[in-house]
């Protein structure tokens, strides 16, 4: 630093003055200053600092060389090395100079070098010290390369030329001597330190090489590894540097690694494994010297890997030279194997030996995954490793009782890794060897078996230690991580040993299956691919699963079982991935298939379940047809494989389940096939869509009688199978969440899941997840204990509101709980009142105590259901009831039981006559079905104590169940709507569970029920219901129709049974009105003859809706109807007109869907041929009913039964509250109503006294409930004229009794008002003063019934005078009232045999009227009728014409007719009544009506007539009422001479009669 300092800009300028006397006077005081004054030693930094910017300086041309010179000439005496110290800087500055740009500075620097030669630095030490481009620059030398070609010469005689003897043979005796020293025993006193002298002694004396020597060391050493203390001891003491050792080891390396072929002897891998474990030599320094290269080895593995996945694809490739291929393959394998001369390998193993773990572990990670452990002496090495460190930890935990094994020694080496005493050291020692062995623990399977029974060991203590969980936490996913990746990979590898697949399924049943699956899913979809050796094997897997299951049949199931379980054992995977997609695409192989797999071991039937689950859950697959209708067949096939494995073989099913669980949480409920079919194989419960009556019949028995005679299926031997299932479900907590989730699915189908669906498919999932939730039910219901199920099921009202769950499956879910609670409660009284004797009352008290009790709180629970405006109408404890109870409770299937016990003695008669059967066998099956035959006794009669015990609670019940202030209909509607069409839907059972049930509460004499207006509610409109059903809920409602119309038939059948059964019960209650002066309105029953003509109207109106359904032209709707045809087809059609109409629209369909949809066409077909094979049952309408009583009853009146009418002394009567208005205004009402609203049905109010608030709220109800109990056609008979005031009573008495013995008119109170014939049309002419002329009249009135003909369904308003609602008839001349009336009825008879009301025509019109019907804004209520226009007119005219010209060829046949059918019916006729003592009865009866209905006629609108006739009567009928409108104009003349005083007195009892109804009815 003061050398910079002195060499300033300052001082150069100065430097020949004062500048260099200044340098030189610095160097010598800094010579002095360098001498350390603690050590004496001399440090010339600074004078080296000074003097290097002194030649600096000289260079840079600031200084001269030769001034510069002079300086370090007087500077020679202060160092005596300062002519090395100067040479020292000008080789610094030579490197400077020769790099720099500047030639002027080299120049320079050449100068300086040249003045101080010799004088300052001496030419030799020049020589050693500059470059040789400046030594010839200076001209030291001549030529730069004659002098580096001595350079080298004369380096290698100094270091290179030998000076000792490196072979043998040049000193043959100091060789021998140190071979001699290095083989004597060591077992003396002689120690290495006493070799090691005597070698150095050997060196010296015979000018030994040390390397050769060295070598020689290390040969002893490979001749006794075993000594590898004595010689790592002399080597440590013989090599202070390793390099040299390490050099000499790989120089013996290299030596086999030459062309010719010898291979490294595994003495060297020894010593060099051994001198790398001492640390004598290094990893990285030896890894260099061996051979192949890292690159060579990763090139051949990728090229293996390349070879077995192109083998693989050969394999799947469909060759016919399999022979020469398979050798090929074999060859390439050998090759594969045949490694060469790894040297690498070689020290790995070697290394393994000796228990070097750490070196051999860095040597695998330099290598590909598992490339060194494919050779087997490695992988061996590393397992004789593994035994030795777990070996205390195995001989603790791991030895099973009564095994003594063969312990392991420890290793003879102290380097060798710790022993595993505790689990806590597994993952430090044991489970990083085995990640590193990976599958190829297949070579010692007496290891694997070692971890596997310490895997054992440790789960158990897991388990039972949960404390110590967080504490062992690195040991269990230590565990899992070797049986992932080691322990499961490795049975692939091994040759079919099912032993170590079941020790391995010991270990792996301790996961949870979320566990197992996972691992199975690593095994199957990875693991192959990871290892070359098993992509072959899974490549042959395949092959020879293919060729097993090509020869699989019915007939070789054992040979080809036993091939298909030896493959199971390795490689369960790969071979259910084939078995899965050959049984998806061939059902028919599903039977062969489960029986060839009763070979396969615990594990693989795991592993199978796994398998399933994953092709189910396969996303690629889609589970739709391409139609999109239907389910595709794979996972039907699937579906139905899962059923028949999980039911044969001990499978865990709590994968399947939950699995089914979470897709229904995701919305998808096409996998509930799979639960579908896995409860029916398990446990038997069948749900079959086409079950037959008696399985039906059998299904309302106990559960032995359903197990024996319910299901199509053999149920037997599921005991075992349906107990692994409820394990299953009770284990996973999954029979809660499936019926919950199964429950919400059904509205999800249709509602969100079913939005872009085909209406098909919607229904089919919709019925497949009602079904399977039925099923899941039964299951449930029949196999939990009371406890279980109560546990696993919530309340009701929890149910319903917290799951949102349908209040239909809540009950169903709830059904058997309540009923398990009930008997538990039953039996708990009854064992309390043990001591005392008790009766059978007191039984049936208890009973109904226990029902209550358990009831209580549901009942509580059922409010919350529904709002409280529900309850106003039916009682939440008949709710709860009737939801609560089954077939089971109702009634005893006594021929189902009797059928079963006939099969059984019929089997023991078989058995007894077969003689090929052994003895003890017979005597086995004889006790067994004499046994079943005593358990049937037993449940029928324990069946038939319940059954009357429930009838007993109903009885006690059943006063509280409908409530007297609520009307009938309102009640029947919350019943239809809450109870019956609900649960009617849900299964075929619950559909005659609802029939039964009615048919119940009608037998009961249930107060406030009307049964007569819940069967009119359920048969008059079914349209609305087929069209809206599922497949499967059609089949329901069909049975349920079918056993309501049982019901009503067989009270049709015979009048016996009728007067039985219906006459006086509360349920057939109606309420007679017959107009008249002394008439009075009153409760009383219908008698059998007109529940006959209710019986026709129901079965008309079934033709009707069906008839609507099957021309709809949709799918559902033709598909619904054709069902529901098939299940009533034993009680409907019944007359021969409607089974024609109902034919004839089933061929038209079967001809136009022959082509277009095929299932409709199948099932037109089959009802076709049903219906083709039931004609001769059929029967005429004449003979279904009785026409003549009806024509009674609309001659005596109008007899109405309506919705109201039947409500008996309900408390909600439309009562008469403003009866004090005039009559006057109350036509006028009922006038203004008619003309507003008009009649589409025939119906009218059934409250003549109401106010017009009333009367319009009345005629809704009457029109919504109406029994309808009168037939299609109104009397169109002439009435006589009046007597006397006394006869007019008599007949008004008489009158009323006659028409509540036969009332069959389904008119209302309005129908009685207008009187319905043309009498009243007269009267009400007379009082309004209207006089026409006779050939008017009958102009009028002809045109008025052809207009009536044409369109039956529009109201007639041809009157003369325009008004409308006033036919202008008049009354024709008097005749003799008996050839008057015989003339008519003949007539008339006519009209009713012909085949008019149901005929294909009438069908096709009540078709068009219902659609009519329908496009009103209610469908109770038509359109006014219009005046007739011109082209109506001129179409009326041509027709009359034309009915006239057939008139004449068609008299003959008509009177013929006539003829045939008055001598038929008058021989029908009790001998009591001749037809004209009835025609006059008739007649005096009409009389006693005239009076005082012409009156009210004349204020209210006549309603629409709608007869049914074919056009041949029409022509008839414009004949009849051209004559009839003469006579009547004649009787009008009559008529209009009765006296004021008459008329006034009928006035008053008119008023009379209204005002006695009204405060009756109030």
């Amino acid at each position: 630093m003061m050398a910079a300092v002195c060499l300033t800009a300052d001082n150069l300028k100065n430097w020949e003055k004062s500048g260099k006397s200044d340098f030189v006077k610095l160097c010598r005081s800094l010579a002095h200053q360098d001498v350390d004054s603690l050590t004496g030693t001399s440090n010339t930094k600074d004078l080296r600092r000074a003097l290097y910017e002194l030649c600096l300086q000289v260079v840079k041309g600031t200084i001269r060389h030769d001034s510069a010179v002079k300086v370090l000439l007087e500077l020679g005496d202060v160092k005596r090395d300062l002519s090395l110290i100067i040479a020292d800087i000008l080789s610094l500055v030579d490197m400077d100079t020769i790099c720099h740009e500047d030639k002027t500075q080299r120049e320079r620097f050449v100068a300086l070098v040249s003045a101080c030669m010799p004088s300052v630095v001496p030419e030799h030490v020049l020589k050693e010290r500059l470059e040789v481009e400046s030594l010839e620059a200076v001209s030291l030398i001549t030529q730069v390369k004659v002098f580096n070609v001595k350079y080298v010469k004369t380096k290698t005689k100094l270091f290179y030329k030998q000076q000792k003897f490196n072979l043998l043979r040049e000193e043959s005796e100091g060789y021998a001597k140190l071979v001699t020293e290095l083989g004597q025993d060591t077992s003396g006193a002689d120690t290495s330190n006493t070799v090691l002298e005597n070698i150095k002694s050997l060196i010296g004396c015979f000018n030994l090489d040390p390397n050769r020597v060295l070598d020689i060391i290390l040969e002893s050493f490979e001749c006794r590894p075993h000594l590898h203390d004595f010689y790592i001891s002399l080597l440590n003491s013989y090599m202070t540097e390793p390099s040299t050792l390490c050099h000499v080891l790989g120089f013996k390396f290299q030596f086999y690694q030459d062309e010719s072929g010898e291979k490294t002897p595994a003495s060297l891998y020894k010593v060099a494994a051994l001198l790398l474990q001492y640390q004598l030599v290094e990893l990285e320094a030896l890894y260099a010297h061996l051979l192949p290269s890292d690159n060579d080895i990763n090139e051949r593995h990728k090229r293996d890997g390349l070879e077995a996945r192109q083998q693989a694809r050969k394999m799947s490739m469909v060759i016919l030279s399999d022979k020469k291929d398979e050798d090929k393959e074999e060859d390439k394998d050998s090759k594969n194997d045949q490694q060469g001369d790894n040297q690498k390998f070689g020290l790995c193993e070697a290394l393994l030996r000796i228990g070097d773990w750490p070196h051999a572990q860095r040597i695998m990670d330099r290598l590909p995954h598992h490339v060194a452990v494919e050779q087997r002496p490695i992988a061996a090495a590393l397992c004789a490793l593994i035994h030795a460190t777990v070996e205390p930890l195995y001989r603790r935990v791991g030895v099973p009782k009564g095994a003594k094994g063969r312990p392991i020694p420890r290793l003879d080496n102290d380097q060798a890794p710790a022993q595993v005493h505790q689990f806590a050291d597994l993952p430090r020692h044991a489970f990083i060897m085995l990640q590193h062995l990976g599958p190829h623990l297949a070579c010692d399977t007496v290891l694997m078996a070692k971890v596997i029974r310490i895997g054992k060991a440790f789960m158990k203590e897991w388990s039972e230690n949960p404390g110590r969980k967080q504490e062992l936490c690195a040991v269990f996913y230590g565990l899992l991580t070797a049986t992932d990746e080691v322990l499961l990979p490795t049975m692939s590898m091994l040759d079919a040993n099912c032993c170590m697949s079941e020790e391995l399924w010991s270990l792996i049943k301790t996961f949870p299956y979320e566990y197992r699956y996972r691992m199975y899913g690593q095994w199957k979809n990875q693991a192959y691919a990871l290892h070359t050796q098993l992509i072959r094997i899974k490549a042959q897997t395949m092959d020879k699963t293919k060729h097993i299951m090509k020869r699989l049949t019915k007939e070789n199931i054992k040979p080809m079982g036993r091939l298909i379980g030896k493959l199971s054992h390795a490689n369960p995977g790969v071979l259910f991935e084939i078995i899965l997609s050959q049984i998806q695409r061939y059902d028919n192989l599903i039977n062969p298939v489960v029986d060839s797999l009763k070979y396969l071991t615990t594990l693989s039937y795991d592993v199978l379940a796994y398998c399933i689950i994953e092709a189910l859950a396969n996303p690629e697959k889609e589970r739709m047809k391409h139609d999109d209708t239907t389910i595709s067949l794979w996972l039907q096939s699937l579906a139905s494989f899962c059923g028949a494995i999980f039911r044969k073989y001990p499978i865990e099913l709590t994968g399947l389940l939950q699995y089914v669980a979470n897709q229904l949480k995701a919305g998808k409920s096409y996998d509930l096939l799979i639960l579908k079919e896995v409860v029916q194989k398990m446990s038997g419960i069948e749900i079959t869509d086409e079950i037959t009556s008696d399985q039906l019949e059998a299904l309302s028995g106990g559960e032995l009688l359903r197990a024996e005679g319910a299901y199509f299926g053999q149920i037997r031997n599921t005991k075992k199978s349906s107990q692994r299932l409820k394990d299953a479900l009770l284990e996973s907590e999954l029979a809660l969440p499936l019926s919950m989730l199964m429950a919400q699915q059904r509205n999800h189908v249709v509602f969100k899941e079913g939005g872009e669906m085909h209406l098909k498919l919607v229904g089919n999932l919709y019925d497949q997840c009602q079904d399977t939730l039925v099923q899941f039910g039964g299951f449930l219901a029949t196999q939990l204990s009371t406890e279980d199920y109560t546990k696993s099921l919530p309340a009701l009202d929890v149910m319903v509101t917290t799951y949102h769950t349908p209040p239909d499956a809540a009950f169903f879910l709830s059904r058997p709980m309540y009923a398990h609670s009930i008997n538990t409660r039953y039996d708990e009284l009854k064992k309390a009142d043990k001591g005392s004797k008790t009766s059978s009352s007191q039984k049936t008290q208890r009973y109904i105590q226990a029902v209550s009790e358990v009831t209580s709180p549901v009942i509580e629970s059922a409010r919350v259901i529904h709002p409280p405006k529900v309850w106003d109408d039916i009682s939440p404890q008949f709710y709860v009831t009737f939801w609560s109870l089954n077939m089971y409770d109702l009634s005893v299937p006594s021929g189902a039981y009797e059928k079963e016990t006939q099969k059984l003695k019929s089997q023991l008669s078989a058995i007894e006559d077969n003689r090929e059967l052994a003895q003890s066998k017979k005597k086995k099956e004889k006790e067994r079905c004499v046994a079943l035959m005593e358990k049937l006794r037993e449940e029928e009669k324990k069946q038939q104590d319940h059954c009357s015990r429930v009838l007993a609670r109903l009885k006690h019940e059943k006063d509280s169940w409908f409530m007297s202030r609520s009307t009938k209909n309102e009640t029947i509607t919350q019943l239809l709507q809450l109870c019956i069409f609900p649960r009617c839907l849900y299964t075929a059972n619950d559909a005659v569970y609802c029939a039964k049930f009615v048919h119940m509460i009608h037998n009961m004499k249930t107060e406030n029920f009307s049964s007569l207006l819940l069967y009119d509610r359920v048969f008059s409109d079914i349209s609305y219901m087929v069209a809206s059903c599922t497949e499967s809920e059609a089949r329901c409602y069909g049975r349920f129709l079918s056993a309501m119309l049982e019901t009503v038939m067989r009270w049709h059948s015979d009048k016996t049974i009728y007067e039985k059964e219906c006459w006086g019960y509360p349920g057939f209650v109606t309420v007679l009105r017959a107009s008249g002066a002394g008439s009075s309105s009153k409760a009383d029953q219908l008698d059998y003859e007109n529940f006959r003509h209710v019986c026709h109207k129901w079965q008309f109106k079934l033709t009707r809706a069906l008839v609507i359904c099957l021309e709809s032209q949709d799918y559902v709707q033709i598909r619904n109807t054709l069902i529901v045809l098939t299940k009533i087809l034993q009680y409907y059609p019944m007359v021969q007109n409607l089974a024609l109409a109902l034919e004839r629209r089933v061929d038209k369909i079967r001809q136009e869907e022959k082509e277009k949809r095929p299932d409709i066409y199948a099932l037109a077909m089959g009802y076709t041929g049903l219906l083709k094979g039931k004609k001769g049952q059929l029967v005429p309408e004449h003979e279904f009913h009785l026409k003549e009583a009806l024509k009674a009853s609309s001659k005596n009146g109008p007899v109405s039964l309506s919705a109201n009418s039947i409500m008996g002394s309900s408390g909600k009567t439309e009562g008469s509250k403003d009866s004090g208005k005039s009559e006057s205004s109350k036509g006028k009402q009922a006038k203004e109503e008619k003309s507003k609203d008009g009649s589409g049905d025939g119906t009218s109010s059934d409250k003549p006294s109401s106010s017009s608030s009333k009367s319009s709220s009345a005629s809704k109800s009457a029109m919504n409930g109406d029994v309808a109990m009168s037939s299609s056609k109104k009397s169109d008979s002439k009435q006589s004229s009046e007597k006397t005031k006394d006869k007019e009573k008599k007949d008004k008495s008489h009158n009323g009794e006659k028409a509540h013995k036969e009332g069959k008119s389904h008119k209302e109170d309005k129908g009685h008002k207008e009187g319905k014939s043309h009498k009243e049309d007269k009267g009400h002419k007379e009082d309004k003063g209207h006089k026409e002329d006779k050939g008017r009249e009958h102009r009028s009135h002809s045109k008025e019934r052809e207009k009536s003909h044409r369109s039956p369904s529009v109201t007639s308003n041809g009157s003369g005078n325009g008004k409308p609602g006033k036919r202008s008839t008049e009354a024709s001349p008097k005749t003799s009232d008996s050839e008057r009336e015989h003339k008519r009825s003949r007539k008339e008879d006519h009209m009713s045999s012909a085949p008019s009301a149901t005929s294909a025509v009438a069908a096709k019109d009540a078709h068009r009227a219902e659609h009519k019907e329908a496009s009103h804004k209610s469908p109770r209520y038509s359109s006014p009728a219009q005046p007739m226009t011109e082209k109506e007119k001129k179409r009326a005219s041509k027709e009359k014409e034309k009915m006239e010209r057939d008139r004449s060829k068609e008299r003959d046949g008509e009177k013929r007719r006539e003829s045939k059918e008055h001598r038929k019916r008058k021989s029908e006729e009790p001998p009591s009544m001749t037809e004209f003592q009835e025609s006059k009865r008739r007649k005096d009866e009409d009389k006693g009506k005239s009076g005082s209905d012409s009156r009210r006629s004349s204020q209210e609108k006549e309603k629409p007539r709608t007869p049914q006739t074919t056009p041949k009567l029409s022509s008839k009928l414009a004949k009849e009422s051209g004559e009839k409108g003469k006579k009547e104009s004649k009787d009008k003349d009559k008529e209009e001479k009765k006296s004021s005083k008459e008329k006034k007195v009928e006035r008053k009892e008119e008023k009379k009669h209204s005002s006695h109804k009204s405060e009756k009815k109030r």
